[in-house]
């Protein structure tokens, strides 16, 4: 770790007066005191002019020469020192790949002047006159006796808070390396000057920063850094006053080297505690014994720069601008060693970030996805992470732990500016250095998510508006009549008394708890709508929820310690404060009595942002801090009381000014302790609003989407982000949440549907069904092929959340996940990857029959045909008829198979089947995790089976790694495929038997079939 970082180049050297600054002037003007006289009649001081002076006292002119000549000698040496400072700061520049401000046109016309200067000075005041009118105010020399012009302060609007000073050293900065000193909505020249920034147009108006940081901005100075038992500790000191009140005076700087790629840093009040985020993170007790990162400061102003050790890349520097720590307001930047920036939701939009001048705000917000600007508009969840991919293909990633509302900039430079408005500066830096490892490393941190059952990950069937249980039943049953799989059947607020939770319908839904039963019966399953609102308008003694809650105190007070009221589904009503411990344990039991009822079997928890149809409540807000803070970031609606609870309301832990982005969190935490408690089994929670850990407790579904065809393709980056934030079981509305869908669209959206890790099928009120039995016979058969594609590769999907949940693995990935160094993969965001291996190319446009698709150089085969793909390495046009869903297969892997069946009860007691896609040195890999699919914590009970599968030399072999599954003994394998054999075998044999087997040979694919081996036993089949 080195303390002696160069120089930053938008503040001066420590311990160095800036040139900036009037000079103290020490040494008296030669003419500023009588000299000695010659006679007592002889004053000089009367004289008329400096020239009369020197003329009458020779003494007097050769003295004020020789003063002169050294005043001239020292701003010589300063100016020197000054371009010695300036050679540094361009040195250190280029090094993190950011141009100086100033040149070296600065210091020459400072010289010239000091030489016009010497001629003009022994003519007295009118030299000097001329030289400070040449040089400005930003380098003033004048005699002692004359005392430099005092500014008017300005005053700033009750946002500036500035510092009030001289007007700053303004460096002609490149657009794109301008970091914006006054974000709120409005800035004028007269606003930013009083804060002490620069104002310049810029060349464009593309979000380019009229007002920016001066060199000379106020920040931090570090003292000494000492080690500690896990890295390095410092105390940070305020250098003058920031733009916002309240400034902290003293930070602490803790810097853990916790692993060998993560790095902790950790900026927090020296004097005053401050709120932070209630999550559970590892604990280090020791240094990492090697890093792959290197640690550098830079003193005054603070600064940090965290390199590659491999190559020495600069993956974090922040001294690009001021660190502004104060009570309301944090914010720091960074420039980025390159544009591919993938993470910081939740938004819509491309997966690959826009680098123009792009402000994300982090504010969980009810708002309609169908309705959002890309990357600006703020959704349901806050996950403060970014990938990003460097231009070798490493990886590194960032992580703020941090609840509170915030926004991050990215600019083009490359840079990424980090703002929030409560909390500490909380930071995880993760060096890979390929993404996989950025992910695992990210998980560490938050949580691995959970292991969701099996029937999970089954096909779901939803919508608003079937109005009673009867038309419910029906659906489920015209399904099972077209033989299309379905596995969980659902309701929306439709089926509740006038929108109360944990009630049901006495008259349209009077059939319900039938409706479960037979569901169960055909070992199907049941999730029903929960809200968190609860209504506070019921009679006394009437409805339990509200009752109870009261009485315990259990819901979310305003500030005069009374329960908020807002706005929802039901009319007025409470929320429920999951951060307290009596809330669990009540909404535990509620669920419990629903659940005697109505045995569902898992929860769907919505409009949890928390959604209010009232800004803040019913009686509006306080006005204070908390409401209306300094400053406000990009939010919908303007207000952090906008659409939801008033910020200054009170929980258990902390205000909701803290932990509004976390009030999904908590009670997707509460329905799982929910479901544990009741059913004894997996639980599944699909809820809309997530934070960072989430994923340990449940899943996610992307919110209200539309009908559309741009809807569609915007879920793919939906899905790739909740990857990247640790909550795989995921998936959007198929077909369209809002409006009418079409047929075609509907098809295409059920085709890409079958292959999110969480598909449902889900739609509102007012629009036409979309179930897929309302389609034509033909548009069905497509939906049951898509379908049964899944089942059959169900048992690989639970294989691949079971690596998520114990080596930290994706389920749904992009394409540069396995192939970093190849730059055409940075981009894709049409494609996707199942694991490593299974890519899904989908139609995305009306009318299409044909789909471009990038396939890295490697070896590809047609999933259903086996036929190598010709032309890898690059774009790919495929046919892509109505019926179908381009699938590929790359080398290197084996897939473990079931026979389909319509329903996940039915389908895992079938044979299983490998299908083996060889790779260019017929090698291929693969695996089986399985257990009875419900219960908890199998694999600490060792009641699992694991199976691993390889393939070299002609011959496929199976190991048993484990077998403690009760079931193994009656799993066998049925078929097997394998894709890349180059000749027609004339022998082919399973565990030492000859086997019926058949060749394609332009698909080089050969198959066994009619195979009855047992899976518990280590199996042998080669081909000769």
């Amino acid at each position: 770790m080195a303390e002696k970082y160069p120089q930053p180049g938008w503040q001066t050297p420590e311990e160095k007066r800036p040139l900036d600054e009037p000079p103290d002037n020490t040494e008296k003007c030669p003419l500023d005191e009588p000299a000695q006289q010659t006679a007592q009649d002889e004053t000089p001081f009367l004289l008329k002019t400096e020239a009369e002076k020197c003329q009458k006292f020779p003494r007097l002119k050769e003295e004020a020469d020789r003063q002169h000549r050294q005043v001239f000698l020292t701003l010589k040496a300063k100016i020197e020192q000054k371009h010695l400072e300036e050679l540094r700061r361009e040195t250190f520049r280029q090094y993190v790949g950011v141009k100086t401000w100033r040149g070296n046109i600065q210091a020459c016309l400072i010289y010239t002047l000091m030489m016009v200067m010497v001629c003009v000075s022994i003519f007295g005041g009118v030299g000097m006159f001329f030289f400070n009118i040449a040089l400005g105010e930003d380098f003033l020399f004048m005699p002692s006796t004359i005392k430099p012009p005092s500014h008017q302060p300005l005053m700033a609007d009750r946002h500036s808070q500035g510092p009030i000073a001289a007007a700053p050293q303004c460096p002609d900065e490149e657009n794109t390396h301008r970091f914006d000193c006054y974000p709120e909505v409005i800035s004028t020249k007269e606003k930013c000057e009083a804060r002490g920034c620069c104002w310049k147009l810029p060349d464009s108006s593309n979000g380019v920063p009229y007002c920016y940081f001066p060199p000379s901005y106020p920040s931090y100075s570090l003292g000494e850094v000492k080690d500690t038992p896990l890295g390095a500790t410092a105390v940070l000191t305020k250098n003058g006053t920031g733009p916002y009140p309240k400034d902290v005076q003293q930070l602490t700087m803790d810097l853990r080297f916790e692993a060998e790629g993560r790095l902790h840093l950790v900026l927090n009040d020296t004097a005053n505690r401050r709120y932070e985020v209630p999550i559970e993170t590892p604990t280090a007790t020791t240094k990492a014994a090697s890093q792959l990162y290197e640690v550098e400061y830079s003193h005054n102003p603070f600064g940090i720069v965290v390199k590659r050790k491999s190559n020495g890349r600069v993956l974090l520097n922040t001294t690009v601008a001021p660190l502004i720590y104060a009570d309301p307001f944090l914010e720091m930047s960074t420039t980025l060693p390159s544009k591919n920036i993938y993470g910081l939701g939740e938004h819509r939009g491309p997966f690959r970030h826009n680098m123009d001048w792009v402000r994300i705000p982090f504010w969980a917000r009810d708002q309609p996805t169908a309705a959002a600007q890309e990357d600006v508009t703020n959704l349901y969840g806050s996950h403060p992470f970014y990938l990003c991919v460097e231009e070798d293909g490493q990886a590194h990633g960032v992580f703020l732990l941090n609840s509170n509302a915030m926004e991050v900039i990215l600019q083009p430079a490359p840079a990424l500016t980090w703002r929030t408005i409560g909390g500490i500066f909380d930071f995880y830096i993760f060096l890979g250095p390929d993404p996989n490892s950025v992910i695992q490393q990210y998980w560490d941190v938050i949580g691995r998510p959970m292991m969701p059952p099996y029937w999970a990950l089954g096909f779901h069937l939803c919508r608003w508006g079937y109005n009673s249980a009867n038309r419910t039943r029906d659906i489920a049953q015209k399904m099972r009549n077209a033989g299309i799989p379905q596995d969980t059947q659902w309701n929306d607020i439709d089926y509740m008394t006038n929108h109360l939770d944990w009630t049901y319908d006495q008259q349209k839904f009077a059939e319900l708890p039938d409706l479960v039963k037979d569901l169960h019966d055909h070992g199907q399953h049941y999730i029903m709508i929960v809200d968190p609102g609860i209504s506070n308008t019921q009679k006394a003694g009437t409805y339990a929820p509200y009752d109870v809650g009261l009485k315990r105190g259990v819901f979310i007070n305003d500030t005069n310690g009374n329960p908020i009221v807002g706005r929802v589904w039901p009319g007025d009503t409470t929320f429920p404060d999951f951060t307290n411990p009596i809330t669990q344990q009540w909404w535990i039991e509620m669920a419990a009595d629903f659940h005697k009822m109505v045995p569902f079997d898992g929860m769907w928890i919505d409009m949890n942002e928390p959604s209010n149809f009232a800004d803040g409540s019913t009686h509006g807000c306080p006005d204070n801090n908390l409401e209306k803070p300094p400053y406000t970031p990009a939010v919908v609606g303007g207000s952090l009381m906008s659409k939801t609870l008033c910020a200054s309301s009170q929980q258990h832990l902390s205000s909701h000014y803290n932990l509004h982005n976390m009030f999904g969190h908590f009670e997707i935490i509460a329905s799982h302790n929910a479901l544990v408690n009741i059913r004894g089994k997996r639980p599944v929670v699909i809820s809309r609003s997530t934070f960072p850990s989430s994923g340990r407790h449940g899943g996610h579904w992307l919110g209200d989407n539309k009908s559309a065809w741009k809807d569609m393709y915007y879920s793919i980056p939906g899905i790739l982000n909740m990857n990247l934030f640790g909550i795989p079981l995921v998936g959007p509305d198929i077909c369209g949440f809002m409006e009418d869908t079409t047929e075609e669209l509907c098809l295409r959206w059920q085709q890409l549907g079958a292959f999110y890790p969480f598909s449902r099928n889900h739609n509102e009120l007012k629009a036409k069904s979309q179930e897929p039995i309302v389609w034509s016979a033909d548009t069905q058969k497509a939906i049951r092929s898509a379908l049964l594609t899944r089942y059959s590769l169900l048992p690989h999907l639970y294989f691949l959340f079971h690596r998520a949940s114990k080596m930290g693995e994706t389920v749904a990935r992009p394409l540069f996940f396995e192939y970093p160094m190849d730059s055409n993969t940075w981009g894709v965001d049409t494609q996707f990857l199942w694991g490593d291996s299974l890519l899904v190319t989908p139609v995305l446009e009306k009318g299409a029959t044909k789909v471009t698709a990038y396939f890295p150089n490697d070896t590809w085969y047609d999933f259903y045909s086996g036929r190598p793909v010709i032309g890898v390495g690059q774009n790919v046009t495929l046919e892509a008829p109505k019926d179908t869903i381009n699938l590929h297969l790359r080398g290197g892997t084996i897939l473990v198979t079931q026979e389909p069946a319509t329903t996940t009860t039915a389908s895992r007691k079938n044979q299983f089947g490998l299908v083996v896609a060889l790779n260019r040195t017929g090698e291929a890999w693969g695996g089986l995790f399985w257990d009875d699919g419900d219960t908890i914590d199998t694999e600490e009970q060792k009641a699992f089976t694991m199976i691993k599968f390889s393939s070299s030399r002609n011959t496929i072999s199976s190991q048993v790694m484990m077998s403690g599954y009760a079931g193994t003994k009656d799993m066998s394998l049925g078929s097997i495929r394998v894709y890349g054999v180059a000749q027609k075998p004339h022998t082919v044999m399973a565990n030492k038997q000859p086997v019926d087997y058949s060749y394609v040979q332009d698909a080089q694919m050969l198959s066994m079939n009619n195979l009855s081996l047992p899976l518990a036993k280590p199996i042998q089949a080669m081909w000769a």
